[in-house]
């Protein structure tokens, strides 16, 4: 597969495994947790740090829980002011970085070489917290996205690419452009495994069929036809497909073979057997050449609708929408220029994930993915978690302050207005369909009742809106939710063991080792014992002797010694392979073996087993 080489490229290839483990750190007094309880880490998270640091941090307790990841990195325009400061220890790169990070602009030549050099490790470590059945979803513009794709494939797997997703962004054109007015952004989607990704079909809209759904039958269900014959593509020959090539009896006795247009011999679409089960949705058709078989397609009769490649922003959310969303709820809303619309996301997590789901966004601005956890929670009485990552200073004041004012509720007077349906129209398009129309614009109205006092219909400039309207007087209502805010500590350095100073807990060391391991997060840490033990997976028990305490350390307990390994076998009733974590040991490697016990010495063997 051909791969894309960049300035810089052999210095961050394995950047991501260097970056050092970091404690997450609660801060209570940022946090909202729910009521009655404490802020915990198993809440939803807003971290404030680096988001390479972040990630790193976050893969002892969540690497390969992560569902779905929505990302809106800097699209790289030379107008956004990022700034390359992870710390590569290269001293080629940090001559080529001038040792200080200075803003990406436009004059800056290699500025898509250091964006490169950006998302490199962050989406290596993105992959590693995605689940087997997660996905990735990525928005760019044109400035990147055929560059992040070419990176996609070699970091995901070329088979894993999912789609270009087309996100109608503008709802008017930009006057002062110079050549196109942009109207939409990319969003890469991929799996993390192809064979077992979810991926959602969106439910049938029964009330607002397209229109080649025109005919009804007896129950009233409505379907449209479709010829049962082939249409001739590639592979759909007799010579192709020879086991789709058999008889229908026709309703006047007739044997009919499928034929394409040119006259030679076709395909059915469908199997022998299939048919036989699938005979009451068949209809014939007579016409000059003969009989033509076709089947019936119910609008209920399937388990959904694929998404597809353009989401419009009537369905969405633009670029517009998204800015009169923050600017409700946050005076700093203009702070932003292109906040995701919350509608946006909502449509996405609709595509994949479910009620149980864990959505990371390690990019979270303005937090439009937190709202939008919350309100598709709100919705349908889902447990949906989100874990935002934040670098800049805002995240607290306006990132937090944010999703804390969507739980809570915020001071509002006025009208509330949101958007239900947007299309384009024509005066010619309305007289030929236009009870076709007022059918869709009545659909939105009976949908949106129960939740707005009024709903306005106009059509303005071509453009027909229906919008729904609710008078706040005080509080506008709160979604509901909580949160835990985190920042960075200092560095997990296991070799603080030789000196006994910033010594990690015994729940924070047991993650690292474990995670260091077998490359899986624990998902609850043991309580310590005399055995040690930590946790396991399928083929490993995890053990480790540790106290947050330089005199024990250097004690003779802290030693892996006969009454511990009396401890470790009679715990170990599954017959798993022992890797044991300690500073020391009084018994032969070769006594331990004996056991299906594996020593490992701290702080010098903390190291990956699977795969030794």
């Amino acid at each position: 597969m051909p791969t894309l080489e960049f300035k810089g490229k052999q210095f961050v290839y394995s950047h991501h495994l260097s970056v050092p483990f970091r404690e997450l750190q609660v801060e209570p007094e940022k946090s909202l947790p729910a009521k009655g309880r404490k802020p915990s880490l198993d809440d939803n998270l807003i971290i404030h740090g680096d988001n390479l640091e972040a990630l790193k941090a976050l893969l002892p307790t969540h690497a390969g829980k992560i569902d779905c990841i929505f990302i809106d990195p800097p699209y790289n325009t030379g107008n956004e002011g990022w700034c390359y400061n992870d710390n590569v220890r290269s001293p080629l790169m940090q001559e080529w970085l001038k040792k200080s990070a200075n803003p990406v602009d436009k004059e800056d030549l290699e500025r898509h070489d250091k964006w490169l050099c950006m998302m490199w490790p962050r989406l290596n470590l993105l992959r590693e917290l995605l689940s087997e059945q997660g996905s990735l979803w990525i928005t760019l513009d044109d400035n990147e996205a055929h560059r992040a794709k070419m990176i996609l494939d070699e970091i995901f797997g070329e088979e894993n690419f999912l789609g270009n997703v087309i996100w109608e962004k503008a709802d008017s054109p930009r006057m002062d452009a110079d050549f196109f007015s942009s109207r939409h952004d990319h969003i890469l989607v991929y799996a993390n495994s192809l064979p077992s990704v979810k991926f959602c079909r969106l439910p049938n809209d029964l009330e607002n069929l397209p229109s080649h759904y025109d005919k009804v039958d007896e129950d009233e269900r409505k379907f449209y036809l479709k010829p049962l014959r082939a249409m001739g593509g590639q592979g759909e020959t007799r010579e192709a497909r020879p086991n789709l090539y058999y008889e229908i009896v026709a309703p006047d006795g007739t044997k009919v073979f499928p034929k394409l247009k040119d006259g030679t011999d076709g395909a059915w679409r469908w199997s022998q057997s299939k048919l036989e089960n699938e005979m009451h949705r068949i209809e014939w058709k007579q016409g000059a050449s003969g009989w033509t078989p076709y089947f019936r397609i119910y609008a209920d009769g399937s388990d959904g609708t694929p998404p597809e490649t353009i989401f419009f922003n009537r369905n969405v959310g633009s670029n517009r929408t998204s800015k009169a969303e923050i600017r409700q709820i946050l005076e700093a809303g203009d702070n932003f220029d292109t906040p995701k619309p919350v509608g946006l996301i909502k449509y996405i997590l609709n595509i994949a994930t479910d009620e149980n789901s864990i959505i990371l966004d390690s990019f979270a601005g303005s937090g439009s993915t937190a709202h939008a956890v919350l309100a598709a929670n709100h919705k349908d009485g889902g447990n949906r978690r989100f874990i935002l990552v934040e670098c800049e200073e805002y995240a607290d004041t306006l990132t937090a302050e944010r999703v804390r004012r969507v739980i809570n509720g915020y001071s509002f007077t006025g009208t509330q207005r949101e958007e239900l349906y947007r299309e384009k129209i024509t005066w010619s398009q309305f007289t030929k369909n236009q009870q076709q129309i007022l059918r869709q614009v009545e659909h939105f109205e009976k949908k949106a009742a129960a939740s707005f006092d009024k709903v306005k219909k106009e059509i303005k400039d071509g453009v027909l809106t229906v919008t729904g309207e609710r008078k706040i007087e005080k509080m506008a209502p709160g979604l509901g939710g909580s949160f835990t805010f985190c920042t960075l500590g200092q560095p997990i350095e296991i070799e603080s063991l030789l000196t006994g100073k910033g010594l990690p807990t015994f729940e924070v060391l047991a993650r690292y080792v474990f995670y260091t391991a077998t490359g899986q997060s624990l998902e609850k840490v043991a309580k310590p014992s005399l055995d040690g033990f930590v946790g396991e997976t399928e083929l490993f028990r995890i053990h480790l002797l540790y106290q947050a305490d330089p005199a024990w350390l250097r004690s003779n307990e802290a030693a892996l010694n006969i009454e511990r390994v009396t401890a470790i076998a009679k715990g170990n009733q599954t017959g798993k392979r022992a890797i044991v974590f300690a500073v020391a040991k009084f018994m032969s490697q070769k006594e331990l073996t004996g056991q299906r016990i594996e020593f490992c010495q701290l702080p010098y063997a903390v190291h990956r087993i699977l795969g030794n």
